[in-house]
């Protein structure tokens, strides 16, 4: 048997999955999925799905696919329900984006293209990570946990270790490392700050209790 197969087919069904709590959350107006991010990440998905095969990669295209099925479906919500107005950072990342597809346009090489596609990629996530900075409940944690669930059992489908192999399912990790941590960001505040408050509590009774042995 295949493990590397396996890992990937897993990979991908993990993020499927992960899109029924997501849209049931934009659906109730919890997330409010960002219009620039998952449209650059759909066309970019495309992109990285044929650069991705062209350049040998074969068990990790089971989440390319997947990510391709799931931000088309994603952008859709994207647009039917988010109303605000694209910001000067949005429009600067879907600039940027487009230069690089213009780069890659011009290179016609699928590693090139594998490069700028990922540069594209990390544009596409800013106004996301910075809408979640701002605001972490804007975000579904359920999907994100799933989705970096995903990144990590896709790592593992990595057969033939080569630059163009593993670039983007390590970047991938990273980003859905970076937006999980935002995410449950004041989660943690309040246990280090209930661990602050407990440490200092209890060092007030210790005092209490030299004083009181002294005495």
């Amino acid at each position: 048997m295949n493990w590397h197969a396996v890992f990937g087919i897993a990979s991908g069904l993990v993020l499927l999955l992960g899109n029924f709590p997501y849209i049931l959350s934009i659906r109730r107006g919890d997330t409010r999925p960002n219009q620039v991010t998952w449209g650059i990440w759909t066309t970019i998905g495309l992109i990285l799905l044929w650069s991705s095969y062209a350049s040998g990669a074969t068990n990790t295209l089971w989440l390319l696919v997947a990510l391709v099925v799931s931000q088309s479906i994603i952008t859709v919500y994207a647009f039917k329900y988010d109303r605000g107005k694209w910001q000067r950072l949005d429009q600067f990342c879907l600039a940027g984006a487009g230069l690089s597809l213009f780069l890659w346009l011009l290179s016609g090489s699928p590693l090139v293209a594998l490069l700028m596609s990922t540069t594209m990629d990390m544009l596409g996530a800013v106004p996301t990570i910075t809408k979640i900075y701002r605001d972490p409940k804007s975000e579904d944690r359920v999907f994100w946990s799933m989705s970096f669930t995903s990144a990590v059992l896709n790592l593992f489908a990595i057969e033939q270790f080569s630059l163009s192999s593993v670039v983007f399912p390590i970047y991938l990790f990273i980003l859905n490392v970076i937006i999980l941590l935002l995410i449950t960001r004041p989660q943690w505040s309040r246990k280090s700050t209930f661990t602050g408050k407990t440490k200092h509590k209890n060092k007030k009774k210790k005092k209490k209790i030299g004083s009181n042995d002294f005495i």
